[in-house]
């Protein structure tokens, strides 16, 4: 009941149209955010609307997060507020560009918050920046919805940080997993040596040795390197069974077309930092065949009719390329939990002091997004599971399902 419930409150508030959904007697039970349509309350004349920052790597080499963030939250807001808002709140929504600059993440952080008094920050879209503004949050007591995905965000957690994307260590089990499955023993591992690519290192290492993986290799590079061919190739010297690779763009595209060129022929895979058709272009045909975990937006077409994320994923997807003319990323899909799940909590609270809505977040279970279902607790302040992923690869340069 509480899934169903979630998803009429994303069809009124997101415009979805959802078919099989009512409201159910105790839909505004403890847990689960209240189905009562914000356009069908008049907002009050003099209701103020509630300020939301949010800091996205618009331009810059991050740009391939950020820009599909802004589109995202805007899209979702003007909705929201066409819709009469939250509570009969419109929310002012305040976008600041940080190009991917932790320094600017920082100033931009305290302007938010100092000076423009918001209620919460979306974002930012990387991990560094992520980890440069968190304590600045906490000790100001605003609410931070990163859309970055290191575990560090979230652990040691911060009473008001919350973040959206899957955790490294639940990518890192699936990719063991599939090693598992193919038999595969003996790795190289290449990180980049951005916040994101030093996460994903912690954990590979951490787990190798008990999922019976052992790291032949482990290499990191800069994060700016446009060719690697000479870590490769010390990779391919050490025999190895498979190759790891934990970055963003570009050297998620540069190691696939260097491992093609020196003829490492070991499956590769990427991290969950892999979703977006961009990179797989980017590649061309020495994509095929990359395996990585991902949420489930990019095969959102080939999901059965009553998977619970089908109905939200398929419209976000829809929206987003009708009004933007491009394909929807995973990463837009993480600024949309993360605006759907501060409104979901402000309506929760009934309430805009930024303690009750963080509360609420703490307490919001059963909320339907991109990434997954959200289920959030005192102990977890990312809400999600290894069911969360799927396993997927390319295929003629288009995502699919993983099947060995």
């Amino acid at each position: 009941m509480r899934v169903a419930s979630v998803l009429c409150v994303l069809a009124v508030a997101c415009g979805l149209v959802l078919s099989g959904c009512e409201k159910s007697p105790d839909a505004s039970g403890p847990g689960t955010p209240a189905a009562t349509s914000p356009a069908a309350t008049k907002p009050a004349t003099d209701a103020a609307p509630i300020k939301v920052g949010a800091i996205f790597a618009v331009t810059g080499p991050a740009s391939f997060l950020g820009a599909p963030e802004e589109k995202t939250v805007k899209m979702f807001v003007e909705k929201l507020n066409q819709a009469g808002g939250v509570n009969g709140h419109k929310i002012e929504l305040l976008v600041r560009d940080s190009g991917a600059s932790p320094e600017k993440a920082i100033s931009m952080a305290k302007q938010l918050i100092d000076e423009e008094k918001v209620l919460a920050i979306l974002g930012p879209s990387t991990s560094g920046e992520t980890l440069q503004i968190k304590n600045i949050c906490q000790e100001a007591e605003t609410i931070l919805l990163s859309c970055a995905a290191a575990e560090e965000i979230v652990i040691p957690m911060a009473s008001y940080v919350f973040k959206t994307p899957q955790k490294d260590s639940q990518a890192a089990q699936w990719i063991f997993n599939t090693m598992k499955d193919l038999g595969i023993k003996k790795i190289g591992v290449i990180t980049s040596n951005t916040g994101f690519g030093k996460g994903g290192k912690a954990q590979l290492e951490k787990m190798a040795a008990e999922n019976g993986v052992e790291i032949l290799v482990n290499e990191v590079y800069e994060k700016e390197a446009t060719d690697l061919t000479g870590v490769l190739t010390k990779v391919k010297g050490a025999g190895v069974q498979a190759v790891v690779n934990w970055s963003i763009e570009p050297a998620q595209g540069i190691v696939a077309k260097n491992m093609k060129q020196i003829q490492l022929d070991v499956p590769l895979f990427q991290s969950h930092g892999y979703g977006n058709i961009k990179y797989v272009q980017a590649s061309g045909d020495a994509a095929d065949g990359t395996i990585f975990p991902c949420g489930r937006l990019l095969v959102a077409d080939e999901l059965p009719a009553d998977h619970p994320q089908k109905a939200v994923l398929t419209q976000y997807k829809q929206d987003y390329e009708a009004k933007y003319k491009e394909d929807a990323s995973t990463f837009g899909g993480h600024a949309y939990d993360a605006i759907l799940i501060l409104t979901e909590a402000i309506k929760k609270a009934g309430s805009t002091d930024k303690k009750a809505v963080r509360d609420a977040i703490e307490n919001l279970q059963g909320v339907v997004g991109t990434a997954g279902v959200f289920n959030f607790s005192p102990q977890d302040h990312n809400g999600l599971g290894l069911d969360a992923f799927e396993m997927l690869t390319v295929k003629g340069g288009k995502f699919a399902f993983y099947k060995k």
